[in-house]
């Protein structure tokens, strides 16, 4: 890449580093277009620099008047040694934490082929199914593992972690139970006592804004309940399986009581105890939920981590999450697509299941190729050590001087009680963590990379008498005490993983073509340009990627102390204060893992400040008719009533719609959920009006930060007035997708409305816990956030403002050549549109713009966001990471598809058999013999020059849609049903 106007030539590599002019090396070339390109552009344009671009495109009301005030840009060898001395503050204890989360061995085939491959973590969620099927087939088999070890019929592709999983369970129970039971007071959620504290608060978080009460105790307690006045008040209740404390309890007769008086059942699970344990499906569960994070995935202080959830058939239509199917293609083949997408936010909005609509696809493949790789011999083999370890630990604790651990069974985890004080701090002395549970008790967790010396060590710990206990004493003993405890119905009985997938991939040879294979199927960043309208699918940068892999930051427990965790610390300090700097606001939290779950809290804290004021009846939510689907279905989950704002003919809020119904809201409006750029891809000039409106009525202006990407540098939310924002760091701060997840979407909010930002029972963040966590760990997934951190400190202040400028540039450009072709649709001043364009295709009458979509993948590129905001139009956002190369190689697919379109529209092809109706073009279909289409194979498979030099071939022909809803296959033995029947 060219260096910008201004910039010396590029140090050496032996000297690269932050160089006179405060401008990094790594700062140049992360932006696409060199000097030359950019000329180019702005001609095209019409403009003469970046500047008169920028001053043209982005109203003078919104924009700022200072430059952003960040540590001078670094060189990717100089932000890489800053953070290496970060997390060298980080210390990993021998974790026995256990409460969730896990110690474990990340395969290196796994660690070095999909976490550490571009290949896997840039692909977009598969929402054009046809080019990707290996990541589409990795998540089936998540799916057909997770029904397999629950007993269940059907299970989602992931989730965020377990504790909101174990929310939406309950949002779930409530809907199903007052659908049935329609005429009576269900409005309690009963959770048993055992359950993680950080599952209870995150249930009480949500079921407070839904409206509805918790109640936590013990089974006599719930049997009391069911026995007394209050039988009709419950509609759920929720068991850890195994509990928190590491108990079994005997939950098939609690669920069964449960269903005999209409409540909903659901149990919160760890897989790995699932290899032995008699699965829930079998004890009686509607729904079964947990982590699926010791499956490969490292702790990474608490996230990212695929959580799972898994019901029976007759509840599938109202689970929340993404579902994968299998469908057939054109060809009558078998084929993955997502499927249900109808219960989506973007369809039902305010109606939709969930506000989730995302899936932690990297991690939940991740998890789901642990299981192929080790197949049910090798889970049996890790579970049972870490069982006999656990009986071992227990059985050797007994004959120490005071010590006593509770009775099984149990499975990983052992709960005691010892006459020894000081105990945490004699542990840390000794390189290890224990879980406190109050007074004199303790736990301890066994997990994959625990061994008999960790026995040891924990006895002599313990062993006030210093007896010098050994494993051998004790080695019989409990073996014993598992027969005697896992016997009566205890252990499960059945096959676990049969189908053929989890049997082949045994040596790291085969494994690793098949991880290759699955690659191959998908289209990536590392193949062209994902041009996907609000989705931002920048360049993830090598370098920012490798601190996800350091053991400081991937190896640490989430509940560690303070002192150990002084490095993560420091990063949540930097990144909360560059945060706050960017968006011009007080106060930032890094707690919500997503960005559905970043408007979650932002509304919390809305409701909290008004709530505090007095003004708890505010419940009203003004949103606009082109605002995300997630934002309506947010609004709900945060206990309000959507009131829609029509948008004008040229896609902006309409502010006469908009002051009417701030009026008619008055005394009980409480936010208004918008978009900037909106949604149509442009910047409102009537931002700072649309705030004050709010303002004056007595609301508060909650921002999308969706497009936040072409507001650095240039504006900030807090100074047009937005009063709390989230940002996607999984978009503007270059976290990746990883085909669908992970993401990130903490806030930032004014200084009224920082005491409402969400707390945490475990561990405490200081001027916090007015409002109950959003996620279940602490700070959400700190695991991914050195990325943005290296993002940030490479960019720097000037490096990030001149990323929006290109980003703008580039859709600008993008603009300016297809208009002729496809009409831009929306434009803001100066007939400029912001950081992305919507083409309007709804004028052809017989191409449509899904064969669009299609036909691009035979150009080898993913089709931009379809029909949405708007039926029937394309969303192109090329972000700042394409060259002027790649944006022309788009251009030309797109004139080129026109060329199609105009032959089709005229009748020069035949409107039924054409290259866009019969796209995408498999290798298999232009190799075979016969060649019924009255266009050649040449024109099909390499319809672009460039073609000759690369050509990604999609996997399947085009995927019916509505057969993949109407026979749902939800598992690998599906497909196996259905290629027999095919």
């Amino acid at each position: 890449m060219s260096a910008p106007e201004s910039a010396t030539p590029e140090p050496s590599r032996q000297s690269r580093s932050t160089n006179e002019a405060g401008e990094s090396g790594f700062a140049r070339r992360h932006i696409g277009p060199g000097n030359a390109e950019i000329e180019t552009m702005l001609a095209a344009c019409g403009y003469g620099s970046l500047d008169a671009l920028t001053d043209a495109a982005v109203p003078e009301t919104v924009r700022t008047k200072r430059p952003l005030s960040l540590p001078e840009a670094r060189s990717e060898a100089k932000a890489l040694e800053d953070l290496r001395e970060i997390a060298s503050q980080n210390v990993v204890r021998r974790s026995f934490i256990g409460a969730g989360y896990h110690d474990c061995i990340v395969p290196p085939v796994i660690q070095r082929n999909i976490l550490e491959n571009p290949g896997w973590y840039t692909q977009y969620t598969p929402y054009q199914a046809e080019i990707a099927q290996g990541r589409l087939e990795g998540l089936l088999t998540f799916q057909t593992m997770i029904c397999d070890l629950t007993g269940m019929d059907v299970a989602n592709a992931s989730l965020l972690d377990e504790g909101t999983a174990v929310a939406e369970a309950m949002t779930m129970s409530l809907n199903s139970v007052r659908r049935r039971r329609s005429g009576e007071n269900r409005h309690i959620f009963f959770i048993l006592d055992d359950c993680h504290p950080q599952t209870v608060a995150v249930v009480q978080t949500r079921a407070a804004a839904l409206g509805v009460n918790t109640a936590c105790g013990s089974v006599a307690d719930f049997h009391e309940r069911l026995n007394g006045d209050g039988k009709s008040e419950l509609f759920g209740i929720v068991a850890q399986y195994p509990g928190s404390a590491g108990a079994i309890g005997d939950i098939a007769p609690v669920f069964e009581l449960a269903r005999e008086h209409g409540v909903m059942t659901t149990a919160a699970c760890d897989p790995l105890a699932l290899v032995l344990l008699t699965p829930p499906g079998a004890l009686g569960a509607d729904i079964a939920v947990g982590s699926a994070q010791r499956f490969g995935v490292p702790m990474g202080f608490g996230g990212p981590h695929a959580a799972f959830f898994a019901t029976r058939e007759e509840h599938k239509r109202q689970m929340p999450g993404r579902i994968v199917g299998v469908s057939k293609d054109a060809s009558g083949r078998p084929a993955y697509r997502l499927s249900l997408q109808t219960r989506e936010q973007h369809i039902r909005r305010d109606k939709a299941t969930s506000n989730i609509c995302t899936a932690q696809a990297l991690l939940a493949n991740m998890a789901a190729m642990y299981a192929v790789y080790h197949g049910p011999e090798g889970l049996r083999a890790i579970a049972k050590r870490a069982r006999f370890l656990a009986t071992l630990f227990a059985a050797g604790l007994n004959r120490l001087e005071g010590c006593r651990a509770d009775s099984g069974p149990f499975f990983d985890t052992v709960a005691f009680e010892t006459a020894r004080s000081g105990l945490s701090q004699s542990a840390n002395e000794r390189g290890m963590a224990l879980r406190p549970l109050g007074g004199n008790r303790f736990s301890v967790t066994f997990d994959e990379t625990s061994a008999e010396r960790d026995v040891v060590a924990l006895w002599e710990l313990l062993d006030s008498a210093e007896r010098g206990l050994s494993a051998d004493e004790v080695r019989a003993e409990a073996g014993t005490a598992i027969v005697a405890a896992w016997g009566g119905g205890v252990e499960r009985s059945d096959e676990i993983l049969t189908h053929e997938v989890f049997q082949r991939h045994r040596s790291e040879t085969e494994m690793l073509r098949y991880l290759r294979r699955l690659e191959a199927k998908d289209l990536s960043l590392t193949t062209s340009m994902i041009p996907l309208g609000s989705c931002t699918m920048k360049l993830n940068a090598s370098a920012e990627m490798f601190p996800v892999s350091w053991p400081e930051f991937a190896a640490l427990h989430p509940f560690a102390e303070a002192a150990d965790t002084r490095g993560y610390r420091a990063l949540f300090a930097d990144l909360e204060a560059w945060l706050c700097e960017i968006t011009g606001f007080h106060s930032c939290s890094l707690q919500p893992n997503a960005g559905s779950q970043g408007e979650f809290a932002g509304l919390l804290a809305i409701a909290g400040y008004h709530a505090s004021r007095g003004d708890a009846g505010r419940k009203v939510c003004l949103i606009p008719m082109s605002a995300h689907g997630t934002n309506p279905a947010s609004a709900v989950m945060a206990g309000m009533r959507v009131i829609p704002v029509a948008c004008d003919d040229l896609g902006n809020i309409d502010v006469v719609d908009l002051r009417s119904k701030a009026k008619e809201h008055a005394t009980d409006l409480a936010a208004l959920m918008a978009t900037y750029p909106s949604t149509h891809g442009v910047f409102e000039e009537g931002m700072r009006e649309i705030c004050d409106i709010v303002h004056e009525h007595g609301g508060q202006v909650y921002l999308d930060g969706a497009n936040m990407n072409a507001q650095v540098g240039l504006c900030r939310p807090g100074e047009i007035g937005a009063d709390v924002c989230h940002i996607n760091l999984h978009k503007t701060f270059c976290i990746p997708h990883g085909g669908g997840g992970p993401g990130m979407g903490p806030i930032c909010c004014t200084e009224r409305l920082a005491p409402f930002l969400p707390g945490h029972p475990v561990v405490e963040q200081e001027g916090r816990g007015a409002s109950g966590p959003v996620s279940a760990a602490p700070w959400g997934s700190p695991g991914i956030l050195p990325i943005s951190w290296m993002y940030i400190a490479m960019m720097g202040g000037d490096g990030l403002k001149r990323a929006s400028q290109v980003a703008i540039l580039n859709a600008n450009y993008l603009a300016r050549r297809l208009d002729p072709f496809f009409p831009v649709l929306y434009k803001g001043g100066n007939g400029l549109v912001a950081h992305e364009c919507i083409l309007d295709l709804r004028r052809f009458k017989t191409v449509t713009v899904e064969d669009v979509a299609k036909r691009l993948m035979d150009y080898g590129f993913h089709a931009p966001t379809i029909s949405w905001p708007v039926a029937g139009s394309m969303m192109v956002e090329p972000t700042e990471s394409e060259s002027l190369a790649e944006l022309d190689r788009f251009c030309e697919a797109m004139i080129r598809i026109h060329a199609e379109i105009e032959a089709v529209e005229s009748g020069r092809i035949d409107a039924a058999n054409n290259p866009l109706k019969n796209a995408p073009h498999t290798a298999e279909t232009v190799a075979q013999t016969e060649w019924d289409h009255p266009y050649s194979r040449m024109d099909a498979a390499f319809p672009a020059p460039w073609l000759k030099e690369h050509k990604f071939w999609p996997a399947v022909e085009r995927i019916d849609n509505v057969y993949g809803d109407r026979n749902l296959v939800c598992t690998c033995e599906g497909m196996e049903a259905f290629g027999e029947s095919a």
